[in-house]
């Protein structure tokens, strides 16, 4: 369950502050876009983990996600959303623990074995070892995320819509969609630019490697190994 969730049918503490001013008077035509941008986005990524084009699934998945974080993007630059209640409205019974397992495992066997990367989540905090996330688990999570939101817009819920995904946005699934975008451009760009995958074995060892960084380092040459080998771009001897 992603960090957003935990507010649903609970108060709003862990949102960002707001103000009357900061309601939009008529966010219509914004909502509209961003959840076209939304819906395009979910219905996409569902039709690529299908698995009927495997050869185009990570530049389709690039360009989605890349266009998904300008909504995210409009959306962290936009003021504060206030909904209009203080409590979340019940959305009813919800299937999204099924479809989003499901999503998860399709895109898992699609883009094996490259769905393994490594990330470091806030780089703002003091350096830390890097550790491995997939990338079928943050598109799953995505649009989690996503459909949640889409459930009240087409409820017509529009604030709250907009205050979900809004909201969303800076404490999940943006983080998240940033992180794997990183890596589909960085895959994609290690095959365009004949690049060899054991290349991003090289993590920082500048500095004394605790315990936990020396795991973590380890855990980063096999993954590459594996990623490398299936792609024809392993090391040459």
């Amino acid at each position: 369950m992603s960090d957003a969730t935990q507010v649903k049918n609970g108060a709003r503490d862990d949102a960002p502050p707001a103000t009357a001013a900061s309601t939009p008077q008529d966010p219509s035509d914004f909502a509209v876009q961003i959840a076209d941008q939304v819906e395009s986005f979910i219905l996409t990524v569902t039709e690529v983990a299908k698995g009927d084009e495997p050869d185009s699934a990570v530049p389709y998945l690039l360009l989605e996600v890349s266009q998904l974080l300008l909504a995210g993007g409009r959306l962290g630059a936009h003021e504060d959303i206030v909904p209009d209640e203080r409590y979340e409205p019940d959305l009813g019974p919800e299937q999204a623990v099924d479809e989003a397992d499901e999503l998860r495992e399709r895109l898992a066997a699609l883009l094996d074995p490259v769905d393994v990367y490594s990330e470091v989540f806030d780089p703002y905090e003091p350096r830390k070892a890097p550790v491995a996330c997939r990338i079928s688990d943050d598109l799953a999570d995505v649009v989690t995320d996503l459909r949640h939101g889409l459930a009240h817009y087409r409820a017509g819920r529009t604030v709250e819509a907009l205050w979900w995904w809004q909201f969303s946005y800076f404490s999940n699934w943006g983080s998240t969609a940033s992180a794997s975008l990183r890596a589909l451009q960085s895959l994609v760009a290690h095959v365009r630019l004949d690049q060899p995958l054991q290349e991003l074995d090289g993590l920082d060892t500048d500095q004394d490697l605790g315990e936990e960084d020396e795991l973590a380092e380890e855990a980063g040459k096999v993954m590459a190994e594996e990623i490398a080998g299936p792609l024809g771009l392993g090391r040459e001897e």
